[in-house]
C-alpha cells in the first residue's frame, strides 16, 4: 500500500448530458438511446440554461458537458429543429452560455478531429476522453468510436493544442491485466510528450440492467486497489489518480494512491450511473480521513502555468487562489 495524500481534491459541477444519442453500442452502457426510441433526446438551449442557472446558484464552478458520439441524417434533423446544422457549433454555443453565466466548461465530446478540438479549446477550461482500454474487448465490438487508435489520436491532439486533459481506464469490461498496464503506459507516453494530462480516472465497471453485460461480474475492491496502485506507479506524480466516490469505497483507494474524486454535483445526478447518488461533502469528510480541497476543472498547476484562454481568464482569476485551487473568497 502507498501512503495516502495529505489532501484529496474535487470540483463542484453541474452535469449537462447534451444528448444520449450515440453511434457506439457499448455492452455496458445504460445511458445511450437509439435515435428511434422515445427516450432519445437533445437538450434544448433553454433546458441547458436552467441547469446552468441552478449550478451557479449552488456554488458550482464547472459545467460538465457530456454526450456520446451522435451522427447521421436523423440526428441532423433533430439539431435543425433547435436551430443548428453542426453539433460542434451547438456545443460551442453551450460552452459560451456557461461562461456567460459564470461557469467554466469541461467538455467530454468523444472522438474529435484536430480542427474541432481547436474550435472548442478557447471555450473550455479542460476537456476529456476516456481511453477505457487499448485492448480488443467484446464490449466494444459494435462501437467504432472505441477504436483505441482513434482515441489515442484525440488525446494526442489535445496535447498538441495544450488543452488540460482528463483520460482514464474502465476496469472490468473484458480487458486483461496486460491491457490495463498498456493503457496506462499509452497515456503516460502521450503526457511525457505533451505534458497535458491532469488526471487519469480509474473507474470500475458497474453492471446496468437491460444491457448485454448486465450479468457480468463487477471488479472487486481488491482488484480496484491493485489497479489504482499500478496506475500510481506508472503515471508521473503530477497526474492525479481519480476515483468515482459514488461507485466505489474511496478510503482504501486513497491509501493506494488515488488523490481526486472528480466532479461532485449539488444539482444534478450522475447521468451515466443514475442509480448511484453523489455523497455529500459532509459524508466525504467523514469517510476519507484526509483534507478535502476544492479545485476548478483546470488543475492548479495548469492555472499557475496559464494554460487557459482569454475567454475564461476572468473566471479562472476570480475562482482560483494563489496556489490555483478554488478560492474561499470570490465574487459571483
Amino acid at each position: 500500500m502507498l501512503t495516502h495524500m495529505p489532501y484529496v481534491t474535487f470540483s463542484k459541477n453541474v452535469f449537462v448530458p447534451v444528448t444520449n444519442i450515440c453511434r457506439n453500442r457499448c455492452g455496458y452502457c445504460g445511458f445511450r438511446r437509439d435515435i428511434h426510441s422515445a427516450e432519445a433526446s437533445v437538450m434544448t438551449p433553454d433546458h441547458v440554461e436552467i441547469l446552468l442557472e441552478k449550478g451557479v446558484s449552488s456554488g458550482c464552478t464547472e459545467a460538465l458537458f457530456t454526450f456520446g458520439e451522435p451522427s447521421g441524417a436523423e440526428f441532423g434533423e433533430m439539431l435543425h429543429e433547435i436551430g443548428y446544422s453542426s453539433f460542434i457549433e451547438y456545443v460551442m454555443d453551450l460552452c459560451q452560455m456557461a461562461i456567460d453565466h459564470g461557469l467554466l466548461p469541461h467538455t467530454n465530446a468523444g472522438v474529435l478531429c484536430y480542427a474541432d478540438m481547436r474550435k472548442l479549446k478557447p471555450l473550455n477550461a479542460s476537456m476529456g476522453l476516456m481511453l477505457e482500454t487499448t485492448g480488443e474487448v467484446d464490449a466494444h465490438r459494435v462501437s467504432p468510436g472505441k477504436d483505441p487508435c482513434m482515441r489515442l489520436k484525440t488525446i494526442e491532439n489535445a496535447g498538441r493544442l495544450k488543452i488540460p486533459f482528463t483520460s482514464g481506464i474502465l476496469v472490468g469490461i473484458g480487458e486483461t491485466w496486460d491491457d490495463r498496464m498498456e493503457s496506462l503506459l499509452a497515456i503516460r507516453r502521450l503526457h511525457l510528450r505533451h505534458g497535458h494530462i491532469q488526471e487519469v480516472i480509474v473507474q470500475n465497471f458497474v453492471p446496468k440492467p437491460n444491457t448485454p453485460m448486465s450479468n457480468c461480474r463487477a471488479p472487486s475492491l481488491e482488484e480496484m486497489q491493485k489497479v489504482v496502485a499500478i496506475a500510481r506507479a506508472i503515471l508521473p506524480q503530477e497526474i492525479a489518480i481519480q476515483v468515482p466516490p459514488n461507485l466505489v469505497s474511496i478510503r482504501s483507494l486513497i491509501a493506494c494512491g488515488a488523490s481526486d474524486l472528480g466532479g461532485i454535483s449539488p444539482v444534478t445526478i450522475d447521468h451515466i450511473n443514475p442509480e448511484a447518488r453523489w455523497p455529500s461533502l459532509e459524508e466525504l469528510h467523514s469517510m476519507m480521513g484526509v483534507e478535502l480541497r476544492e479545485r476548478l476543472p483546470i488543475y492548479p498547476h495548469f492555472v499557475q502555468a496559464g494554460w487557459y484562454s482569454s475567454s475564461i481568464k476572468e473566471l479562472v482569476k476570480r475562482y482560483s487562489d494563489e496556489n490555483g485551487f478554488r478560492s474561499k473568497y470570490y465574487d459571483r
